[in-house]
């Protein structure tokens, strides 16, 4: 296998380290993955290996554990081998590291090992800031893997999902997917697998209720659409169901607060054009479901729902003995406050 060095192609090396999205990721002398997105960081690690195993099958992978790392390991596994086989090290959690690894990488920096791809990665926070200004300084090529949480961003992952398995979704039912597991990036890709692997053709929203029905009726975003509309019966039959069959108080009251965002960013942006609402980083369809929710609302109402929701966040967070109820009512007060 040609040397790490000549690994470097595409955007990782014309870029340096300019942040790289996971699917971009590629072996170079040393590699980092910061973020705290894991199931992005794996898939970046994975595409790594399996690209410096393309240009070598025989290519040695070791892990390490930041947190156990022992002074000169590093040197022990990216030293030379008898039969000079090209390795690849990983090592993970570099912000819980010990003093030794911060050490041992950043002079590893100046004279990396030829044949050897370094990958470290950094799940986020200050610990190893003086490493990670090292990278930067290095121009190391840096995968960014931050958490996925606009509802947009799920959308787009999901058809990203889709479209790396060679299928679509009626955006009816992307947004059926996203509602029903939509918090955790790790549940998404899980339910596009399924998916794809028990349906054929286009995936339909009937395919999505089919398989998570129960759990998009239950989602705390239907309990908060149901308020938002000014049905009070229904939101708190569907906020009952979900109490009912575990969902934990904190996540409704997070949909409500999330539903209540969008209408008060799209009420700001009236009369100010199409700019001022792409500037908002929302998914279209957002945007037009607000429009017509906001019909139902005047400004006095929408702040009386948000004071309504932000006092339920704190009740649920550990300022009321009973967080159910806190959450109870402020379903009812946001349902009220729609006219």
């Amino acid at each position: 296998m040609p040397p790490a060095t000549r690994r470097q192609t595409g955007s990782s090396a014309a870029s340096g380290a300019a942040s790289l999205a996971w699917q971009d990721a590629a072996p170079a002398p040393v590699v980092l993955v910061s973020g705290p997105e894991d199931l992005l960081a794996e898939r970046a690690v994975d595409r790594v290996i399996e690209l410096a195993r393309q240009q070598d099958p025989d290519t040695e992978v070791t892990r390490l554990d930041a947190g156990e790392y022992a002074r000169g390991t590093l040197g022990v596994v990216t030293s030379p081998s008898l039969f000079d086989e090209a390795r690849l090290v990983v090592v993970d959690g570099v912000e819980r590291g010990t003093d030794d690894l911060m050490t041992d990488a950043l002079a590893y920096l100046l004279a990396p090992v030829p044949e050897v791809v370094l990958v470290l990665r950094h799940g986020g926070g200050q610990r190893g800031k003086k490493l990670l200004d090292g990278l930067r300084r290095a121009n190391v090529p840096t995968v960014q893997c931050d958490l996925v949480k606009k509802d947009a961003d799920k959308t787009a992952f999901v058809g990203a999902e889709l479209r790396r398995a060679g299928r679509r979704a009626e955006p009816a039912a992307v947004r059926a997917l996203v509602d029903a597991v939509g918090s955790d990036l790790r549940g998404l890709a899980a339910a596009c697998g399924q998916l794809v692997a028990d349906s054929v053709g286009v995936i339909s929203a009937a395919a999505v209720e089919r398989y998570y029905g129960g759990r998009v009726e239950a989602s705390g975003f239907h309990v908060a659409d149901a308020a938002l509309d000014g049905d009070p019966g229904r939101a708190v039959a569907l906020l009952r169901h979900a109490l009912a069959t575990g969902v934990d108080p904190v996540p409704l009251v997070a949909a409500l607060a999330a539903k209540l965002r969008v209408l008060a960013k799209v009420a700001a942006t009236r009369g100010r054009g199409q700019d001022a609402v792409r500037a908002l980083g929302l998914a279209p369809w957002q945007v037009e479901r607000a429009v017509r929710d906001l019909a139902r609302w005047t400004p006095e109402g929408l702040a009386e729902a948000i004071t309504a929701v932000a006092q339920a966040d704190a009740e649920v967070k550990g300022q009321s003995r009973d967080p159910q109820f806190a959450v109870e009512r402020a379903v009812l007060r946001v349902a009220s406050a729609s006219r």
